[in-house]
């Protein structure tokens, strides 16, 4: 029996054409050296203009100046075909497939094909016109097709009218066709339509039309193999840790990086105790009733830092929603305590949002830390389900505060808990709204069963893409990868914002 071609369908959500294009073609090298398998990329654009191989300025109907006043972009690609009007509403196809040499005609029909078996399951006779590559129903095209092939791998693709605004294709001439008019799947069915339903059906559609395997997301990640922490230096942490009685962000949140920190002798520092007033669903660290705060933490933290001679010392703490200041003064404690042990290190706070208080937040920032971070931890629409005691604009605004108050800040966002990747890049864009300067992008990792289940895992390309995203929006640094965390090789990424700053 012959096994079917696999390939994994990704959503993008909404996203900015040119950030989509940057990972496409990320992905597409990837595929031609085969670093990753075959990829069906699902995406809605904002309004934009993209002109193929085959035609020009002379499809446009408007000038670029009026483009830019409307808000709608305007790109050359390396794609087939002439001009297409992309907006939010139309459902984008970019495929990446290993093709076989000399199946660029069938790959096209089969695309097309693909198209007209979704458009005959919800009522809707569609065909081909010939010499006109595309889908259409009477002389009307609702679909438009434009590929490009490099190392024998695919790119571009589809582009289906399910409900986009009709009139952004009255500024182009569509695919060079004056004669010719557009529709879309609602108008020809005179109802409404769900985006995400349609995505199914052209994902069924798909898998149909070229023998293959299709399944939401990539299924295996091997890249997420890490060693047991073992080894002299990690046990001789554990007796620092132990005597002086303090506790780890490491052992508490069951990080699947200490053994690499450890094993390097370094540590994120939790203050506050070990029992957190909140019940996030991502998180391992127990949540209960906390005891009071121990007045020796600070000093014994400074001790530890002292000892194992760091240069840059990272403190955070659980939530402490129970006490007056959040737990901000026992945070400005531990800094002071840290300065006067170890004052060549740098001081990192990995801070909760202290239930809003800016007065808690200023008892943090007057004790001055180099690096204030906040993480977001995930998407504005995922928050109330990842953490329903948080806030993302209560965040953004802490963020903002701090950042105004002279501190450099950093923030965070764990992928795989069901984002789109157009939902990281819009959190990305809310952060450097807010002037955050350093970002950290890691995998979403379940730790226990209690915790919410892994809903996808992220290649580590499209890490690498996220970090370029996120340099080409100016952070000064960013740290992106399936085993990156809040802290981990947070001395790293400093000294790249110092190298940054003096560049």
């Amino acid at each position: 029996m012959v096994r079917k071609k696999q390939v994994s369908a990704l959503k993008l959500g909404v996203m900015e054409y040119r950030w989509a294009l940057g990972l496409m073609e990320h992905l597409a090298e990837a595929r031609q050296d085969g670093r990753i398998g075959n990829l069906l990329l699902l995406v809605q654009h904002p309004p934009v203009i993209t002109l193929g191989r085959g035609g020009g300025a002379e499809d446009l109907r408007v000038s670029e100046a009026t483009l830019r006043r409307l808000g709608v972009g305007l790109f050359q690609t390396e794609r087939g075909g002439r001009a297409t009007y992309h907006g939010p509403g139309q459902l984008v196809a970019y495929p990446i497939l290993k093709l076989p040499a000399g199946d660029l005609h069938a790959y096209l029909r089969r695309l097309e094909e693909a198209v007209i078996h979704l458009l005959a399951g919800v009522g809707i006779a569609a065909g081909r016109i010939e010499r006109h590559p595309g889908v259409w129903v009477g002389g009307n095209k609702i679909a438009a097709v434009g590929v490009a092939v490099r190392g024998g791998v695919t790119t571009h693709g589809l582009a289906l009218n399910v409900d986009p605004p009709m009139e952004g294709f009255s500024l182009i001439v569509p695919c060079g066709l004056a004669d010719s008019g557009v529709t879309s799947m609602c108008r020809e069915l005179g109802r409404p339509l769900e985006i995400a339903r349609v995505e199914d059906r052209f994902v069924a559609a798909f898998a149909r039309a070229f023998g293959a395997e299709v399944t939401w997301g990539i299924q295996e990640a091997p890249w997420l193999m890490v060693r047991a922490p073992q080894g002299e230096k990690i046990e001789a942490l554990n007796v620092l840790l132990a005597d002086l009685g303090l506790h780890t962000v490491c052992q508490e949140a069951l990080c699947p990086n200490i053994s690499d920190c450890w094993g390097s002798g370094t540590a994120t520092f939790m203050i506050l105790g070990d029992i957190c007033t909140r019940h996030c669903r991502f998180c391992a660290v127990k949540a209960g009733r906390p005891h009071p705060p121990d007045p020796g933490e600070p000093e014994r933290v400074a001790e530890a830092a002292a000892r194992l001679r760091l240069r840059h010392v990272v403190v955070t703490s659980v939530t402490r929603d129970d006490l007056p200041d959040g737990g901000a003064g026992h945070f400005a404690a531990t800094i002071e305590a840290v300065r006067c042990r170890c004052p060549e290190a740098l001081v990192e706070v990995l801070v909760p949002d202290f239930g809003g208080s800016l007065a808690a937040l200023d008892r943090v920032i007057n004790a001055r830390p180099d690096i204030l971070n906040h993480n977001v931890e995930t998407v504005p629409r995922l928050s109330p389900l990842v953490q329903p005691r948080a806030d993302p604009r209560r965040s953004l605004g802490l963020l903002a505060w701090a950042k105004g108050a002279g501190l450099t800040t950093k923030s965070g966002l764990m992928l795989g808990l069901g984002e789109t990747r157009g939902e990281v890049v819009a959190t990305m864009q809310d952060l450097r709204r807010a002037d955050c300067e350093l970002l950290t992008l890691g995998q979403y990792l379940q730790p226990t069963s209690r915790q919410l289940p892994v809903a996808a895992h992220i290649h580590p390309v499209e890490f690498e893409w996220y970090r370029e995203v996120g340099e080409a929006m100016g952070f000064q640094a960013v740290a992106a990868g399936p085993l990156v965390r809040s802290s981990y090789h947070a001395e790293e990424l400093s000294r790249r914002l110092r190298t940054s700053a003096d560049a």
